[in-house]
Protein backbone atom coordinates (compact mmCIF):
# COMPACT_ATOMS: atom_id res chain seq x y z
CA UNK A 1 0.00 0.00 0.00
CA UNK A 2 1.69 3.36 -0.75
CA UNK A 3 1.82 5.74 1.51
CA UNK A 4 0.03 9.55 1.48
CA UNK A 5 1.57 11.94 -0.33
CA UNK A 6 3.75 14.81 1.46
CA UNK A 7 1.61 17.82 0.11
CA UNK A 8 -2.01 17.10 -1.20
CA UNK A 9 -3.85 19.81 -2.90
CA UNK A 10 -7.67 18.66 -3.88
CA UNK A 11 -9.63 21.12 -5.91
CA UNK A 12 -8.26 24.25 -4.69
CA UNK A 13 -9.89 27.40 -5.79
CA UNK A 14 -8.05 30.67 -4.99
CA UNK A 15 -9.80 34.17 -5.08
CA UNK A 16 -7.72 37.21 -5.87
CA UNK A 17 -9.25 41.05 -5.76
CA UNK A 18 -12.51 39.46 -6.63
CA UNK A 19 -10.97 37.48 -9.42
CA UNK A 20 -10.92 33.48 -9.22
CA UNK A 21 -7.57 32.74 -10.26
CA UNK A 22 -7.32 29.31 -9.35
CA UNK A 23 -10.03 27.08 -10.47
CA UNK A 24 -10.02 23.38 -8.94
CA UNK A 25 -6.73 22.58 -8.41
CA UNK A 26 -5.43 19.06 -7.16
CA UNK A 27 -1.83 17.99 -6.69
CA UNK A 28 0.07 15.74 -4.85
CA UNK A 29 3.82 15.88 -4.15
CA UNK A 30 5.66 12.39 -2.34
CA UNK A 31 8.10 12.80 -0.10
CA UNK A 32 11.72 13.50 -1.63
CA UNK A 33 9.83 14.27 -5.03
CA UNK A 34 10.60 17.43 -7.29
CA UNK A 35 7.92 18.76 -9.78
CA UNK A 36 7.77 21.67 -11.75
CA UNK A 37 5.12 24.23 -12.18
CA UNK A 38 5.42 25.98 -15.41
CA UNK A 39 2.56 28.16 -17.25
CA UNK A 40 1.93 31.42 -19.13
CA UNK A 41 2.08 34.52 -17.16
CA UNK A 42 -1.29 35.27 -15.54
CA UNK A 43 -1.70 31.33 -15.18
CA UNK A 44 -1.93 31.78 -11.51
CA UNK A 45 1.38 30.22 -10.56
CA UNK A 46 2.50 32.47 -8.00
CA UNK A 47 -0.92 32.25 -6.41
CA UNK A 48 -0.99 28.32 -5.44
CA UNK A 49 2.67 29.16 -3.96
CA UNK A 50 1.35 32.18 -1.48
CA UNK A 51 -2.40 30.60 -0.93
CA UNK A 52 -1.08 27.58 0.01
CA UNK A 53 1.54 29.69 2.73
CA UNK A 54 -1.60 31.57 4.05
CA UNK A 55 -0.85 35.15 2.37
CA UNK A 56 -4.11 37.19 3.36
CA UNK A 57 -4.81 38.32 0.20
CA UNK A 58 -5.22 35.44 -1.68
CA UNK A 59 -8.49 33.65 -0.39
CA UNK A 60 -9.25 29.78 -0.82
CA UNK A 61 -13.04 29.73 -1.66
CA UNK A 62 -12.58 25.43 -2.38
CA UNK A 63 -11.18 22.34 -1.72
CA UNK A 64 -8.32 21.27 0.91
CA UNK A 65 -4.31 21.40 1.23
CA UNK A 66 -2.34 19.17 3.68
CA UNK A 67 1.06 18.59 4.34
CA UNK A 68 1.94 15.85 6.39
CA UNK A 69 -1.55 15.09 6.82
CA UNK A 70 -1.90 18.59 9.15
CA UNK A 71 -4.57 20.91 7.08
CA UNK A 72 -2.78 23.99 5.95
CA UNK A 73 -5.97 26.06 5.35
CA UNK A 74 -6.24 25.46 9.23
CA UNK A 75 -2.76 27.06 10.17
CA UNK A 76 -1.73 30.85 10.21
CA UNK A 77 1.41 31.53 8.00
CA UNK A 78 3.95 31.20 10.70
CA UNK A 79 2.56 27.44 11.60
CA UNK A 80 2.53 26.49 8.20
CA UNK A 81 6.37 27.13 8.08
CA UNK A 82 6.87 25.60 11.35
CA UNK A 83 4.61 22.43 9.79
CA UNK A 84 7.79 22.50 7.10
CA UNK A 85 6.42 24.57 4.27
CA UNK A 86 9.24 27.31 2.82
CA UNK A 87 8.29 29.89 -0.02
CA UNK A 88 10.67 31.79 -1.95
CA UNK A 89 9.19 34.97 -3.24
CA UNK A 90 9.61 35.55 -6.90
CA UNK A 91 10.08 38.99 -5.82
CA UNK A 92 12.18 38.91 -1.95
CA UNK A 93 11.13 42.17 -0.01
CA UNK A 94 13.02 44.52 1.59
CA UNK A 95 12.87 44.65 5.48
CA UNK A 96 14.50 47.94 6.51
CA UNK A 97 15.90 47.90 9.90
CA UNK A 98 15.99 44.60 10.85
CA UNK A 99 19.64 42.80 10.00
CA UNK A 100 19.45 39.39 7.98
CA UNK A 101 21.01 37.50 10.13
CA UNK A 102 18.84 38.23 13.51
CA UNK A 103 15.75 37.89 10.91
CA UNK A 104 16.82 34.14 9.40
CA UNK A 105 18.14 32.92 13.03
CA UNK A 106 14.82 34.07 14.67
CA UNK A 107 12.94 31.81 11.74
CA UNK A 108 15.13 29.08 11.77
CA UNK A 109 14.80 28.55 16.02
CA UNK A 110 10.88 29.02 15.98
CA UNK A 111 10.66 26.41 13.79
CA UNK A 112 13.70 24.54 15.72
CA UNK A 113 11.23 24.88 18.41
CA UNK A 114 8.55 23.57 16.65
CA UNK A 115 10.20 20.69 15.80
CA UNK A 116 11.23 19.97 19.70
CA UNK A 117 15.47 20.96 18.51
CA UNK A 118 17.38 22.88 20.91
CA UNK A 119 17.42 26.57 19.19
CA UNK A 120 21.01 27.45 18.18
CA UNK A 121 22.73 30.30 20.06
CA UNK A 122 24.36 33.59 18.12
CA UNK A 123 27.91 31.64 17.55
CA UNK A 124 26.93 28.50 15.93
CA UNK A 125 24.30 30.08 13.78
CA UNK A 126 27.18 32.41 12.70
CA UNK A 127 29.38 29.91 11.61
CA UNK A 128 26.40 27.42 9.70
CA UNK A 129 25.15 30.64 7.96
CA UNK A 130 28.69 31.47 6.71
CA UNK A 131 29.52 28.56 5.41
CA UNK A 132 26.00 28.03 3.80
CA UNK A 133 26.89 31.86 2.53
CA UNK A 134 30.08 31.18 0.87
CA UNK A 135 28.56 27.71 -1.15
CA UNK A 136 25.79 30.26 -2.08
CA UNK A 137 28.18 32.58 -3.67
CA UNK A 138 26.45 35.25 -1.15
CA UNK A 139 29.29 37.53 0.71
CA UNK A 140 29.26 37.06 4.64
CA UNK A 141 29.18 40.61 5.24
CA UNK A 142 25.13 40.83 3.73
CA UNK A 143 24.30 38.71 6.93
CA UNK A 144 25.18 42.44 8.68
CA UNK A 145 22.71 44.21 6.55
CA UNK A 146 19.24 44.67 6.60
CA UNK A 147 17.02 42.04 4.74
CA UNK A 148 17.24 42.26 1.13
CA UNK A 149 17.90 46.55 1.78
CA UNK A 150 20.26 47.35 -0.81
CA UNK A 151 20.85 44.06 -2.31
CA UNK A 152 20.74 42.87 -5.85
CA UNK A 153 17.83 40.76 -7.81
CA UNK A 154 20.40 38.06 -7.82
CA UNK A 155 21.54 38.52 -4.60
CA UNK A 156 18.05 38.61 -3.02
CA UNK A 157 17.89 35.14 -4.41
CA UNK A 158 20.84 33.82 -3.14
CA UNK A 159 19.43 35.13 0.19
CA UNK A 160 16.11 32.89 -0.09
CA UNK A 161 18.54 30.01 -0.67
CA UNK A 162 20.07 30.50 2.59
CA UNK A 163 16.95 30.86 4.51
CA UNK A 164 16.13 27.84 2.32
CA UNK A 165 19.39 25.90 3.44
CA UNK A 166 19.53 26.63 7.02
CA UNK A 167 15.68 26.25 7.33
CA UNK A 168 16.05 23.11 5.63
CA UNK A 169 12.00 22.39 5.41
CA UNK A 170 9.64 19.14 4.70
CA UNK A 171 8.45 20.74 1.35
CA UNK A 172 10.44 24.34 -0.75
CA UNK A 173 8.39 26.12 -3.24
CA UNK A 174 10.67 28.06 -5.43
CA UNK A 175 8.90 30.79 -7.23
CA UNK A 176 11.01 31.66 -10.33
CA UNK A 177 14.42 31.40 -8.20
CA UNK A 178 16.21 31.39 -11.13
CA UNK A 179 14.98 34.79 -12.26
CA UNK A 180 17.62 37.40 -11.74
CA UNK A 181 20.60 35.09 -11.33
CA UNK A 182 23.57 34.68 -13.38
CA UNK A 183 25.13 31.25 -14.62
CA UNK A 184 26.94 30.46 -11.33
CA UNK A 185 23.72 31.54 -9.33
CA UNK A 186 21.85 28.75 -11.16
CA UNK A 187 24.53 26.39 -10.74
CA UNK A 188 24.43 27.35 -6.97
CA UNK A 189 20.07 26.41 -7.03
CA UNK A 190 20.50 22.96 -8.97
CA UNK A 191 23.19 21.79 -6.51
CA UNK A 192 21.52 22.91 -3.18
CA UNK A 193 18.53 21.24 -4.80
CA UNK A 194 20.00 18.16 -5.31
CA UNK A 195 21.49 17.98 -1.95
CA UNK A 196 18.11 19.04 0.21
CA UNK A 197 16.29 16.48 -2.22
CA UNK A 198 18.63 13.57 -1.35
CA UNK A 199 17.68 14.21 2.26
CA UNK A 200 14.44 13.81 1.55
CA UNK A 201 13.25 17.67 1.06
CA UNK A 202 10.41 17.63 -1.64
CA UNK A 203 10.44 20.54 -3.77
CA UNK A 204 7.42 22.42 -5.78
CA UNK A 205 9.44 24.52 -8.77
CA UNK A 206 7.64 27.24 -10.58
CA UNK A 207 9.87 27.75 -13.55
CA UNK A 208 10.22 28.95 -17.49
CA UNK A 209 13.83 27.91 -17.88
CA UNK A 210 14.07 24.68 -19.65
CA UNK A 211 17.71 24.02 -18.95
CA UNK A 212 17.47 24.88 -15.27
CA UNK A 213 14.76 22.35 -15.18
CA UNK A 214 16.80 19.76 -17.04
CA UNK A 215 19.37 20.09 -14.57
CA UNK A 216 16.70 19.01 -11.45
CA UNK A 217 15.39 16.33 -12.97
CA UNK A 218 12.12 16.71 -12.28
CA UNK A 219 10.23 13.66 -11.16
CA UNK A 220 7.12 14.74 -12.79
CA UNK A 221 5.54 18.25 -14.58
CA UNK A 222 1.94 20.22 -14.63
CA UNK A 223 1.28 22.93 -17.05
CA UNK A 224 -0.97 25.50 -15.60
CA UNK A 225 -3.41 27.10 -17.86
CA UNK A 226 -6.06 29.69 -16.89
CA UNK A 227 -6.13 28.57 -13.00
CA UNK A 228 -6.46 25.24 -14.16
CA UNK A 229 -3.59 21.96 -14.50
CA UNK A 230 -4.21 21.28 -18.34
CA UNK A 231 -1.37 18.70 -18.77
CA UNK A 232 1.01 16.36 -16.76
CA UNK A 233 3.82 14.75 -17.76
CA UNK A 234 7.24 14.46 -17.14
CA UNK A 235 10.50 16.44 -18.82
CA UNK A 236 9.10 15.75 -22.56
CA UNK A 237 6.53 17.99 -21.63
CA UNK A 238 8.84 20.87 -20.24
CA UNK A 239 10.79 20.28 -23.76
CA UNK A 240 7.75 20.76 -25.93
CA UNK A 241 6.66 23.70 -24.15
CA UNK A 242 10.07 25.28 -24.16
CA UNK A 243 9.73 24.89 -28.51
CA UNK A 244 6.07 25.50 -28.76
CA UNK A 245 5.23 27.85 -26.35
CA UNK A 246 2.15 28.30 -24.06
CA UNK A 247 -0.18 29.72 -26.39
CA UNK A 248 -2.92 27.56 -27.94
CA UNK A 249 -3.90 26.98 -31.15
CA UNK A 250 -7.42 28.66 -31.68
CA UNK A 251 -10.28 26.64 -32.85
CA UNK A 252 -10.85 27.07 -36.37
CA UNK A 253 -13.83 28.68 -37.72
CA UNK A 254 -16.33 27.04 -39.97
CA UNK A 255 -16.29 28.28 -43.34
CA UNK A 256 -19.60 30.88 -44.48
Amino acid sequence: MNASPLLEVKDLSVEVGGHDVLKSISLDIPTGELHVLMGANGSGKSTLGLALAGHPQFHVTAGSATLGGKDLLALPPEKRAQAGLFLSFQAPPEIPGVRNAVFVRTALNAVREARGETPLDGFDFLKSARGQSAELGLPKAMLNRPVNDGFSGGERKRNELLQLALLKPRLAILDEIDSGLDVDGVRAVTKLVANLRSQGMSFLIISHYLQMIEALEPDAVHRLDEGRIAEQGGLALAERIAETGYAREAPATAEA
